[in-house]
């Protein structure tokens, strides 16, 4: 028994004990152990023969290459590695988004013309008459598009997630406005309200309009929607209707998506409990439905809040720069003029006063849905 453990130590030794060639001399040595120390008799060097192999004679600086993950492991490249993959978009971030929110901070509170510091811009853009008007049209604009289309969203929704044959042809029909240009929009909407001739003299209108047309049918008299040739032909009101309906048709695609998809997500034990209740429909809809939507509501309601306070290309689709004679100003629209002019403190304090106003309504929608949102 001690003869056969013998060998096998033996037979282990010889298999850890390997030959090597000395790298200056050339003679073969017997290495005992892949990690060793020895002196060529021959030559007299001192070999260090290590596990990879790599021989170093302290007589001579022999010059080593590191490979890609020795090299990697030298700079602790897993610890940088996150910043390393985000070292482009952080970049780019710092060039076009936070300079840009640096230099209109600096920018408003200097003065055009002196070059002084103060509040003279912001002093200015709130007595100016323009940017009252593109407040008071801003505000409505979203008081109004904002819940109405969000509860139009949420009924498309509910019906298309009810619905199965062709489910999918429907859900890519209503996505299709979200990936169409806003201009483009906005003439077929220009196109669609628009007549074609002077409005008070029937003789000469050589057409009404689609809009028009289709009320005709109900009897309904032609309506001036939007007239750009002169200012007091359409009122208001119904310039202002045939926006809210572009902003609201423009808007739904995007909400219709995230709610569908919140849906889709919800538990069916829920209903298929209301359903042996016998619980009306319209109690499943406002007490299981809605409440285990929430989340995404707020979330659609915020963004659309923030969507409709930067209104812009939707009204310049459909009036031109003229902004319906100036009836509809925005307040994108003021920033926008004003820097043609070279007024860029007023422009920059007229940003971040719309900042302000995106940023309170949005806290204040943020402070709601905590109180009104399940999760």
């Amino acid at each position: 028994m001690t003869d056969k453990n013998t060998n096998n130590a033996l037979t282990s030794n010889e298999q850890k004990s390997f030959v090597v060639q000395c790298p200056s001399c050339g003679v073969s040595l017997n290495v005992p152990a892949k990690d060793a120390v020895l002196t060529c008799p021959s030559c007299q060097c001192v070999l260090s023969v290590t596990r990879k192999t790599r021989y170093v004679n302290p007589n001579k600086k022999e010059k080593t290459k590191l490979n890609l993950r020795e090299f990697l492991d030298k700079i602790h490249f897993e610890k940088w590695k996150a910043w390393i993959y985000l070292l482009p978009a952080i970049v780019l971030l710092l060039i076009f988004t936070v300079y840009p929110i640096f230099n209109t901070v600096g920018t408003a509170f200097v003065d055009d013309y002196t070059g002084k510091l103060g509040f003279g811009n912001f002093t200015m853009v709130l007595t100016d008459p323009n940017f009252t008007t593109a407040i008071k049209n801003t505000l409505l604009l979203g008081l109004i598009t904002v819940p109405l289309s969000t509860f139009l969203a949420l009924l498309i929704a509910v019906c298309l997630n009810a619905i199965k044959p062709l489910q999918k042809l429907f859900q890519t029909i209503f996505f299709l406005p979200y990936v169409t240009n806003s201009i483009a929009i906005g003439l077929v909407f220009a196109a669609l309200f628009d007549v074609v001739g002077v409005f008070d003299q029937p003789n000469n209108v050589e057409s009404w309009g689609f809009i028009n047309n289709l009320l005709g049918k109900f009897g309904v008299e032609p309506i001036n929607w939007l007239d750009n040739i002169n200012e007091d032909a359409a009122s208001y009101w119904t310039k202002m209707t045939v926006l809210i309906i572009y902003i609201v048709w423009n808007a739904l695609p995007f909400k219709i998506l995230v709610l569908l998809g919140g849906l889709q997500s919800v538990n069916k034990q829920y209903y298929e409990a209301a359903m042996i209740d016998s619980t009306p429909r319209w109690r499943v809809f406002t007490r299981i439905t809605v409440p285990l939507l929430s989340p995404m509501i707020a979330y659609v309601v915020i963004t659309g809040f923030i969507g409709s306070f930067k209104e812009y290309t939707s009204i310049v689709g459909i009036w031109d720069t003229n902004m319906a004679h100036g009836q509809l100003y925005t307040m994108v629209a003021f920033i926008y003029d004003a820097l043609p002019d070279d007024f860029y403190g007023q422009a920059s304090a007229a940003a971040l006063i719309l900042f302000v106003i995106i940023f309170i309504v949005t806290m204040i929608n943020l402070q709601v849905s905590k109180k009104k949102t399940h999760y």
